[in-house]
């Protein structure tokens, strides 16, 4: 075979995509803000497990709603305006969720942020017209990055405020209602549309439900398969991510505070992997091979999870955290805490840990199928196909923290993580077996000589 001119290597063009990701992770700290915190805050109101769960399922049980019509609008309006509304709408929840003296407004709060919640599946488009086939994954995969950041930033933000406030749970939200807020000034002030009109409403769709246009995409050749794999990968990993806090209080017996350090350490992979690492392996690999890397990874990253020893920090104080999340004074909670009585680093030690391949693998897996569902659909479809591809991912996210709530409340907190590991397991045979090499590679000269 004889050998081609080495083609020049495309760079991504940083200048054109840091105001989306300035914007998104701004948008993102008044989310990893609030994340230690709300399942804590929900405790601290009597809910249990399984009503932590059903929290967890309003906000992307309304995105599922609200995904695929914002994704479309922005392909028919442009990126701007619809990223303007669905960042008032989160903006809104947020002071809600600060005002909340009760179960039914947090789950208002979330309600009406989930409703209108496009701000990811809209910067996802943006970053779509302003980058490249060989530059996708890593344009995409720097909004996992802006996640990265926001978890790293964001916990250690409400740490320090409930630090502060003596663990007053309406201060951090208040604070991510400040973000949300200043998100919305960069989008009015920085933020240049990236879809010209010449390009808008190219694809004419018919008016149809959700359903329809999910079914409709799923049936997509190729693209299809990819839009099932990430709502099976969510339904998985939705749990894990609903329920560590509280997994985290159980199991090693941290509160807030804690929960934000170990937020932190799983940002500062997401940095690494996203900002770094997935540009250059998606261009190496292909974002195929890093979806099947990313699904082992993430299997052994949950397994590794439930497997946590029950060994609480030493600082643990279990008449301190009652005493945190007891709002009606009954001297009892409605989840289980650890014994103080062995009380070490081992425990901590081990979560750390786990979470390190977890937090690998689920640092290349959207971002992967998000680039190569974009490079094997029409310019003028993207937005409408991740809208489509949020929308299953809301999806997920609405049925797993139910049946994760269930599966810890009735069988233990390791439950959920288990289970969720071996079904991760049985994911990558899958996604090895359906999950084929595509027209696209062809564009990836490293591609062909790897496969």
């Amino acid at each position: 075979m004889t050998k081609t001119a080495a083609q020049p290597t495309e760079t991504l063009d940083f200048k054109r995509i840091l105001p989306i990701f300035v914007i998104v992770l701004v948008d993102l700290l008044g989310l990893t803000i609030i994340i230690p915190v709300l399942p804590l805050y929900a405790v601290s109101f009597g809910a249990d497990p399984f009503t932590i769960g059903l929290l967890a399922t309003a906000y992307p049980l309304m995105q599922l709603i609200g995904g695929p019509l914002l994704g479309s609008l922005s392909d028919r309006f442009g990126r701007r305006p619809v990223l303007i509304v669905s960042q008032f709408g989160t903006f809104l929840g947020f002071l809600l969720l600060a005002a909340a003296n009760a179960l039914p407004l947090l789950f208002l709060s979330r309600i009406i942020d989930g409703f209108t919640g496009g701000n990811i599946v809209t910067a996802q488009a943006a970053i779509t017209d302003s980058t490249t086939p060989r530059t996708r994954a890593q344009g995409l995969g720097l909004i996992g990055a802006a996640f990265g950041l926001g978890f790293v930033l964001g916990p250690a933000i409400s740490g320090v405020a409930l630090a502060l406030s003596d663990n007053n749970y309406r201060v951090p939200a208040l604070i991510a209602a400040v973000f949300s807020l200043a998100s919305i000034a960069l989008t009015l002030t920085w933020f240049k549309e990236t879809l010209p009109p010449e390009k808008r409403g190219q694809a004419q769709r018919p008016r149809s439900s959700t359903v329809q246009r999910i079914v409709s995409a799923v049936r997509r050749p190729q693209v299809g398969v990819l839009l099932v794999l990430i709502f099976l990968y969510q339904l998985i990993f939705g749990g894990f991510e609903a329920l560590l806090a509280l997994f985290n209080l159980s199991r090693v017996g941290l509160d807030a505070a804690g929960n934000a350090l170990v937020f932190v350490f799983v940002g500062i992979i997401l940095v690494l992997v996203q900002g770094k690492f997935i540009g250059p392996w998606s261009r190496r690999y292909g974002e195929r091979r890093l979806i099947y890397a990313g699904l082992a990874l993430l299997a052994l990253g949950l397994i590794l999870t439930a497997l946590t020893p029950e060994v609480p920090v030493p600082w643990y104080d279990p008449a301190k955290v009652v005493s945190e999340l007891d709002a009606d004074h009954s001297g009892t909670l409605s989840v289980p805490l650890p014994s103080a009585d062995n009380a070490g680093w081992l425990g901590l030690a081990w979560l750390l840990a786990a979470m390190i391949p977890a937090a690998v693998g689920g640092g290349v897996i959207s971002p992967s199928i998000n680039s190569l569902i974009t490079r094997r659909t029409p310019p003028t479809d993207v937005g409408g196909i991740l809208g489509v591809s949020s929308s299953l991912v809301s999806l997920a996210n609405a049925i797993t923290p139910l049946v994760g709530g269930t599966l810890f409340q009735l069988f233990g907190t390791t439950a959920p993580f288990l289970v969720g590991g071996l079904m991760m397991a049985l994911l990558v045979v899958a996604a090895l077996r359906h999950v084929r090499p595509g027209p696209e590679e062809t564009l990836t000269p490293t591609a062909a000589g790897a496969a």
